[in-house]
């Protein structure tokens, strides 16, 4: 069995319901055949969400990681490829933070990339029949900072470990008074089964077109 962690993240910026959360709860519920899941939740706080997740890493053990977060207004399951040490807060976090232009890890690598099989792990979410995309930023709020904070402890203290970030777009209740994408929890949920199947038993990614060109 290989263990894995999955976390999403509580509500913030105003919002009763983080996606992020429900599926990632959703997705352990009926993990896929080979995998034992564990799960936890992180506030949306700077410092509180890393210390949050180095708490579950070390209570549970788990071989590969996949934290999860809301990005509001993405259309599609995006697979992040690179964290970025910088916090640069445009809105508030859970405690009324807001950093501008912060290392995460003063003096850490400017960033790290995902040590799971991005393109992979994309390919398989299309595959059952769901969007899914490679992005290249986390941009620089809370989910940023959990990436990256993940990838550091990987390079420096835990290289037997393998990790990343997934942002989901909101859930259809969210988006009853705007014009915004949505999915539903469920669909959601099966693209993280997806990952996260994908991850255990791929170590070298697909070559295969997945950039931008902005």
């Amino acid at each position: 069995m290989t263990r894995v962690l999955l976390t999403g993240f509580e509500p913030f910026d105003g919002e009763s319901t983080n996606p992020s959360w429900q599926a990632v709860r959703a997705a352990a519920a009926e993990p896929p055949p080979g995998l034992e899941v564990f799960t936890a939740e992180l506030p949306c706080v700077y410092g509180a969400s890393r210390t949050a997740l180095r708490s579950a890493i070390e209570e549970t053990r788990p071989e590969i990681v996949v934290c999860v977060g809301q990005a509001g207004g993405r259309p599609d399951i995006t697979v992040e490829r690179v964290a970025v040490n910088v916090d640069d807060a445009r809105i508030p976090d859970g405690a009324g933070a807001e950093p501008i232009d912060e290392e995460i890890v003063p003096g850490g690598p400017a960033g790290y990339f995902s040590t799971l099989p991005v393109k992979a792990c994309v390919a398989a979410v299309r595959a059952a029949g769901l969007p899914a995309s490679v992005s290249n930023t986390a941009g620089t709020f809370v989910c940023n900072h959990v990436f990256y904070a993940l990838a550091h402890l990987i390079a420096t203290e835990m290289p037997e470990m393998r990790g990343g970030f997934v942002h989901v777009p909101y859930a259809p209740e969210q988006v009853v008074d705007r014009a915004q994408p949505s999915l539903p929890v469920a669909s959601v949920a099966q693209a993280l089964r997806e990952i996260a199947a994908t991850a255990a038993v791929t170590r070298t990614d697909l070559r295969a077109a997945g950039g931008a060109t902005h």
